[in-house]
């Protein structure tokens, strides 16, 4: 079987996703990596010995035999690169957030849709076992039309993962809410049905600000451990810290519901958490990923006593075995046009709220309205890419 070239811009870090679609069995070859880090280049040619290797991504994008392209690098670049793999003819998937800013959102889907190249955006909560079950009650109408919905995060490895790092500068994420946050929005969207058409945010730097810093000298260095707790008493941190270290937004959607998202990267725990009210009742997840529950309310009654339990099992991969799920569902729409749970349009609208609520909580907290996208690229995305 001849397989279908793919290549890795970024193959360290989260790059190591992109593992997940080399399946020679089925016709899908990693073939080539970029990445500027001389110690990522040699990980992924140790990896991969038969494969080409880059530090300059247009190198791999100028190679006609690579056919499908993942762009795995920090979130400033996602514009970039992905705007020029579209022009060179390469099916993308991207990850998430789509870019950090709207204008970078939408100018990525006007090249997708001028080109013709395939776009596919990484929201791999939309796969997550927990989210799907939700939505499936949802859908079902078990409790009701859907009014207000919220999500509490907490982020116990905030300090370890976006305060050591290029993570901790508005000029490479604009903001944490966004760049944590998209996964969070995007699913309140999909569940309640609905995209935000006006947010206010509040947020602020008020931890981190305070903590021991790293020289610029010295390279950041990104690694959980039980130790970096608490958050006053270690060092080593990022000597430019200006994103907020706890965020939180609401959100009135187009349908006349409403939402809110609070994020907090100081928290001991670690939980995402969702619940969702309609007209006949209450869901809400304990635990998104292994060993969870989805619990269901109907009747009045304690929280303790809810009327239906789904018990949630551990599946295989990462991320809550949602990793090879969402590549295996961008290899099928790349080969057969096959139908995704990731939209790119809802990618863009949760970075408009990610963005906007950014701008709003540093605005003196002023409500901020969603732009539209140009309907006739929503057309386009909702035929799946097709003219």
């Amino acid at each position: 079987m001849k397989c279908t070239r793919i290549g890795v811009i970024g193959v360290g870090g989260r790059g190591a996703h992109a593992d997940n679609a080399h399946q020679p069995e089925n016709g899908w070859e990693i073939a080539m990596g970029a990445d500027p880090s001389p110690e990522a280049r040699r990980k992924f040619q140790e990896k991969y010995p038969s494969a080409a290797v880059t530090s300059d991504y247009r190198e791999l994008l100028a190679d006609p035999e690579i056919k499908v392209v993942f762009v795995m690098a920090p979130d400033f670049l996602h514009e970039e690169m992905t705007v020029a793999a579209l022009e060179a003819g390469k099916a993308v998937y991207l990850e998430k957030p789509m870019a950090i800013t709207l204008e970078g959102c939408d100018r990525i889907l006007e090249t997708a849709m001028r080109t013709g190249s395939k776009l596919f955006v990484g929201h791999n909560m939309r796969y997550f076992a927990s989210i799907l079950t939700m939505k499936q009650v949802i859908d079902s109408g078990m409790i009701g039309e859907i009014q207000c919905g919220w999500c509490r995060h907490f982020i116990n490895y905030g300090g370890d993962a976006y305060f050591r790092d290029w993570h901790s500068e508005q000029k490479n994420t604009c903001g944490l809410l966004l760049q944590k946050g998209a996964h969070d929005i995007d699913v309140m969207h999909w569940l309640m049905g609905s995209y935000t058409r006006r947010v206010v945010g509040m947020g602020m730097l008020s931890v981190y600000n305070r903590c021991g810093r790293r020289s610029p000298d010295v390279p950041g260095c990104a690694q959980w451990s039980d130790a970096h707790y608490p958050p006053l008493e270690q060092t080593g941190f990022s000597p430019v810290i200006d994103v907020e270290d706890h965020n939180m937004i609401l959100m009135q959607l187009a349908s006349g519901a409403q939402a809110t998202y609070m994020q907090c990267h100081y928290s001991p725990d670690a939980e995402r958490n969702y619940t969702f009210i309609g007209t006949r009742g209450r869901i809400e997840n304990i635990g998104d990923s292994g060993n969870c529950q989805i619990h269901v309310w109907n009747r009045r009654g304690p929280r303790s006593t809810p009327d239906l339990v789904y018990n949630l099992k551990p599946e295989a991969g990462t991320h809550g075995g949602s990793d090879p799920k969402i590549v295996d569902s961008f290899l099928a729409f790349v080969r057969d046009g096959a139908p995704t749970n990731a939209s790119p349009v809802a990618a863009r609208n949760a970075v408009a709220a990610g963005v906007l609520g950014h701008r709003s909580m540093r605005d003196g907290n002023m409500p901020q309205e969603i732009p539209p996208l140009d309907p006739a690229l929503v057309r386009y995305f909702e035929n799946g890419q097709k003219k």
